[in-house]
Order: structure tokens, then C-alpha cells, then sequence
């Protein structure tokens, strides 16, 4: 069983049932157990269930898609970071085929490193430009290698279980300056019980320094920064059905710890 963490030194017994064993959909298991629980389950089953193996929401993404999606011209945002003598470093998490990257790579020219990241090895193209690298990881166990200009996640957190830690982790790999997007549904986070976290979601993101946009549903970081969250992660739910894409996705349940201090130190 895994014990939920985010808040740094948090750790709590989840309140409701978790699921361990590898899963095999909707039509395999019962959402709620013999004892009136909701079930959740780990990492690790939410990494083989057939909500996130049939993702396909950023699988085939271009690059005016990215742009599109997160708000941002991805190209003049990459270049205005450029510096002399120093190559501009994109991380783009749940990175699907990697076609964005791809073309990135091959418009930017010399002077860019490039950082994908996939649950899955489906990258395309059969080489590699330099500076660019597709790493095939669970992105709730990688860790990069020095920090980033630029960081985006488009669509890829409605199928992450921890979406805090996430973004948690996203914001301490930024340059001083650098900037995180990421399209982000906070109604797909849940108390342990089920109920939804409420406003004090985005309170609590607010006052960790961070910018949620209820209306196009994103979230920013600006600025490498260390977050203290008020939330302890109980585990997921790969069975709440489609959220505001239309497409299935992944409730996150947090255990919200009431006595616990929201917080965030910029990095200097």
C-alpha cells in the first residue's frame, strides 16, 4: 500500500481503499468497495489502467496546438529567453509522439536543448536532432538534470495521479526566470472522501504564488520557486469519467490538512 505524500514531511494513511494490483479497466472493478469507501488506486495501477493507456489527447499534437492549448507562443517565448554563450532548455512534460518538439527543434536551429518526457515510447521520426532528447519515464519518478527556460504539460496532468506534487516538482526545475504552463482542471481534485476541494484549491495555488485560470483551465509558474501545499495525496480515481475535454481522465483525492501552512520561497 502507499502511504500519500506532498506536503513536504506529510504522510497519512489514505481514508479511503487502495488498489495496488494492475488494472484492467471500468468493467473490472467497482468504484466503491464492500465497506461504502470510494477505491482509489496507486501510481503504479493508475500507470496501467486503460484511462491512461488510451490517452489520446496529446498523442499527435503539433505545434500550433501547443500554442493554442496553453496560451502561449511557444517559438517567441523560447527565443526571448535566449542568451549569450548559454543554450534556452524546454521541458515538455507527457510529451505524447513529440511532433511539437520535433518541429521546435528544427525551426529554433542551433542554441536549444530540448527535454521530453512520455509514460509511453511512442515519439516520432527515427532520429534525433541535437539537443533534442524523448525520454520514455513515468514523470511522478523522473528528475531532470539542471533547470529549465521553459516548462509545459498540455493536457498530460488529467491522467497524473499526484497533479500537485507535479506541479509542485515543475515549479522547483525552473530557471530564476523561467516559466511552467500547463493545462489544468482543479475540479478534478478531490478530498479523500470524494467531496470536491472547493475554493480552497485555488486559494491555497494563489497563496503558493502560482496563477490558476479557471476560465481556460491553466496554470502558471513564474520563477523557480519551492511550494508547500496543504494537501497530502490519497490516491486516484481512473474512473470519473470524461472532465471538461470530453475525454476520460483521472481524479487526484488529497487528505487536506487544516493545520498546515501554505508556502512558497522563490529561488534566488
Amino acid at each position: 500500500m502507499r502511504r500519500g505524500t506532498d506536503r513536504i514531511g506529510a504522510s497519512i494513511s489514505p481514508p479511503a481503499e487502495i488498489v495496488g494490483a494492475p488494472f484492467a479497466g471500468p468493467e473490472k472493478i467497482d468504484r466503491v468497495g464492500d465497506d461504502g469507501r470510494l477505491r482509489l488506486i496507486d501510481d503504479e495501477a493508475l500507470e496501467r489502467s486503460s484511462t491512461v493507456a488510451n490517452c489520446l489527447m496529446n498523442r499527435e499534437r503539433r505545434l500550433p496546438g501547443y500554442n493554442r492549448e496553453l496560451g502561449l507562443d511557444i517559438l517567441a517565448e523560447l527565443r526571448s529567453r535566449r542568451r549569450p554563450g548559454t543554450a534556452v532548455r524546454w521541458l515538455d512534460l507527457c510529451c505524447g509522439t513529440a511532433n511539437a518538439l520535433l518541429e521546435a527543434s528544427a525551426d529554433f536551429g542551433a542554441g536549444i536543448e530540448i527535454v521530453g518526457v512520455d509514460l509511453v515510447d511512442f515519439f516520432s521520426g527515427a532520429s534525433r536532432p541535437p539537443g533534442l532528447a524523448l525520454i520514455t519515464s513515468s514523470i511522478a519518478a523522473w528528475e531532470p538534470q539542471g533547470v529549465f527556460d521553459l516548462i509545459t504539460c498540455v493536457h498530460g496532468l488529467h491522467y497524473v495521479g499526484d497533479k500537485l506534487a507535479t506541479i509542485r516538482r515543475a515549479a522547483s526545475w525552473l530557471a530564476e526566470d523561467g516559466l511552467f504552463v500547463a493545462n489544468f482542471d482543479a475540479r478534478s481534485v478531490r478530498l479523500a472522501d470524494g467531496t470536491p476541494a472547493g475554493p480552497r484549491l485555488p486559494a491555497a495555488l494563489r497563496a503558493a504564488g502560482l496563477n490558476y485560470d479557471p476560465r481556460n483551465r491553466r496554470i502558471r509558474c513564474e520563477g523557480a520557486r519551492t511550494i508547500e501545499l496543504p494537501y497530502a495525496y490519497a490516491g486516484s480515481d481512473d474512473q470519473a469519467g470524461p472532465n471538461y475535454t470530453g475525454q476520460p481522465a483521472v481524479n487526484s483525492h488529497y487528505d487536506y490538512q487544516a493545520s498546515a501552512r501554505t508556502r512558497h520561497t522563490p529561488h534566488q
